[in-house]
């Protein structure tokens, strides 16, 4: 995991005055293009990690070998655990090294290191569409979060802009769509990032739950939204080397439940109507064969012959 290979890339810096990227690949076990990948971003992140090109040249932890974070300014802690925090989220082995970093830390950075270790979560799985470009506020907000304060923003939802005060508790990644988790006057709510505009950071302080655990609160979150959007399942039998690719961009919504008698794919998919279900369908074809319920053929049916009746002239 990447994760694990950038703090131990920073640890084997910290005992060498000059690394190369070809020790570095050397000692981690990887490609010399992926070293040099990784103390690029650690570089680019904020890190005191600069190369020096040329003969002797390489790459340098500023302030000499040492065994220590003690050389680390606040902002290049901060940037360190902003980094290395949405990688470890999944890898035991890294949360416990990022743990051994923090209390390497002097005392009056770690608060600040703690919180932008746990600003960002990134949640692979889709919910069946995605969006590739960050929204240009996420770094704002990620300041917010880790500094903990209160920040004010007009968000617009179904046509309405109203105007809101909350404390940042932390940002989610979910397929390339950015959310804010933060606390409201009613409690926990979760805003998209895409939908924040005229983002102001006050200078009140935010109050956050002493035991909040943005991974948690999140699978909360997807838990409650997937119980709205899942109210119907549909079988299908899709051949079995496009299984996968219905499962990416179904996201959540498809299940493969295994291979049925004549060798194609058992699936279910998800949503709140048939009519929804038929529709993410339809693309597909006769490729997918829908074995229940009804309701979904019937819509499939339908959406057929509303294509046929507008389009089976054409060309003749």
């Amino acid at each position: 995991m990447r994760a694990d290979r950038l703090v131990a890339t920073l640890l084997f810096m910290q005992t060498r005055e000059r690394v190369t990227a070809t020790e570095v690949a050397t000692e981690l076990e990887v490609s010399v293009a992926t070293a040099r990948r990784d103390l690029e971003a650690l570089s680019a992140a904020g890190i005191p990690v600069y190369s020096q090109p040329g003969r002797g040249g390489g790459w340098s932890l500023i302030g000499g070998a040492r065994t220590d974070l003690s050389g680390l300014t606040a902002s290049e802690a901060q940037a360190l655990f902003l980094l290395l925090g949405p990688l470890a989220t999944a890898a035991p082995a890294t949360r416990s090294a990022l743990r051994k970093l923090l209390r390497a830390l002097p005392q009056p950075f770690r608060l600040e290191a703690e919180a932008a270790a746990g600003a960002v979560v990134v949640d692979a799985a889709g919910w069946g569409r995605g969006d590739t470009e960050m929204p240009a506020l996420v770094d704002e907000l990620q300041r917010a979060v880790v500094r903990r304060r209160r920040i004010a923003f007009d968000y617009d939802r179904r046509g309405q802009r109203t105007r809101r005060l909350v404390d940042p508790w932390g940002l989610v990644d979910k397929d390339g769509i950015w959310y804010l988790v933060a606390g409201t006057e009613r409690g926990r709510r979760t805003f998209r990032v895409d939908r924040i505009a005229t983002l102001e950071i006050t200078d009140e302080i935010a109050h956050r739950p002493p035991d909040f655990d943005l991974s948690t609160a999140w699978s909360e979150v997807v838990e409650e939204v997937e119980r709205h959007r899942s109210t119907l399942a549909a079988t299908v039998l899709i051949p079995a080397a496009l299984a996968p690719v219905l499962r990416d961009r179904q996201g959540r919504h498809c299940v493969l439940e295994g291979e049925a008698a004549d060798g194609r794919v058992r699936a279910r998919i998800t949503a709140p109507t048939p009519l929804m279900i038929a529709q993410e369908l339809a693309g597909w074809g006769a490729t997918v064969e829908v074995l229940e319920p009804e309701s979904v053929k019937a819509e499939l049916a339908r959406l057929g012959s509303e294509l046929v009746e507008r389009y089976g002239t054409t060309g003749r």
